[in-house]
């Protein structure tokens, strides 16, 4: 095959141990070493798509958004097949983070994606219906794997409220690698992937609180989760829908209480059985503490007023107390 008049051949053994060692560099967080061996891998064999796919990846990693998308259109330039490289898919991260939707929008249609809208189009490439999936935050830190809506394939909007060391706020968009790292499969059958966050992409203007509810029962707890969501914002029971996973069942096919509502042990919750809290809480189905650790997202001069609408329809088995901001 010929690529710009030169023969497609088999790189050399200079290029592989460049490249080789690069990426362990790269596993050590060693970027600027790496790149160097990497930018001579390239000047090595610029005729091969990978020395450029490879560049476009590391500067990904670093979030070198100009140059991994420079990187990656040298890369895509030289690909011997039409669609479903991951060279495009590479792309198409760059560019959302850019902005630079025109060829966001050719990525993903090089990549074999359906976009809504004519290619011409310059807006974002809204509409794809790619449903819902879980995104890892802080997936290098103290991670957590929360739900949400996907954009589009680079981007999910936080639909759960996450715990205040992530940083994150419910309603943020986050840019997301392409290689999922884990599954999460709910009751009802569907499964679904688990991204990692790359960067936060827009952030929200609505803050996290977390509050300590005597509710009842679990309908009185749904009663604050409905209402806060009549409103536009979020309550979630943190006592409920947080448990403490070891990074390798994280990144493993899980099963997720996610849409069934069920409370159940799960032998591979690393936290404490029975005691609320998102230190430990999970229980047998069986017992319902009435104590509940509360995350709500909603604005400061909205959230005492939902609290206390919560508890006013009916004062008998509703009490709120210790409201604070925490992110």
């Amino acid at each position: 095959m010929r690529i710009f008049g030169k023969v497609r051949h088999r790189p050399s053994a200079s290029w592989r141990q460049a490249t080789d060692r690069a990426f362990t560099l790269i596993g050590d967080g060693r970027y600027e070493d790496a790149g160097a061996l990497l930018t001579r891998a390239a000047d090595l064999e610029p005729w091969l798509s990978e020395s450029w796919f490879n560049l476009a990846l590391l500067h990904k990693f670093r979030h070198d958004w100009d140059q991994a998308r420079a990187a990656g259109l040298r890369a895509v330039a030289l690909l011997d097949r039409e669609t479903g490289a991951p060279d495009w898919w590479n792309v198409g991260i760059a560019a959302t983070a850019l902005q630079d939707w025109p060829l966001a929008r050719r990525a993903w249609q090089a990549y074999g994606l359906k976009v809504p809208g004519g290619p011409t189009e310059s807006g974002e490439p809204v509409g794809m219906e790619l449903g819902s999936a879980a995104v890892r935050l802080s997936p290098e830190g103290e991670a957590e794997v929360v739900w949400g809506r996907r954009l589009d394939p680079a981007r999910i909007e936080v639909l759960s409220i996450p715990l205040p060391s992530s940083g994150r706020r419910w309603g943020e968009v986050v840019l997301h690698d392409g290689v999922p790292h884990g599954e999460r499969v709910t009751a009802a059958g569907p499964s679904f992937p688990v991204f990692d966050e790359i960067e936060l992409w827009a952030p929200s203007p609505v803050p996290t609180w977390v509050v300590l509810l005597e509710a009842a029962t679990e309908a009185d707890r749904d009663a604050l989760e409905r209402l806060a969501a009549d409103a536009g914002f979020a309550a979630e029971d943190w006592s409920s829908s947080v448990r403490l996973l070891c990074r390798t069942c994280s990144e493993s096919r899980m099963p997720s209480d996610e849409g069934d509502g069920e409370q159940h042990l799960d032998p591979h919750d690393h936290s404490e059985p029975g005691h609320p809290g998102p230190l430990g809480h999970r229980t047998n189905g069986d017992l319902w503490v009435p104590e509940r650790e509360c995350g709500l997202a909603a604005p400061p001069g909205l959230v005492r007023g939902l609290l206390d609408g919560w508890v006013a329809d009916s004062p008998d088995s509703r009490e709120w107390r210790d409201l604070e901001e925490v992110c």
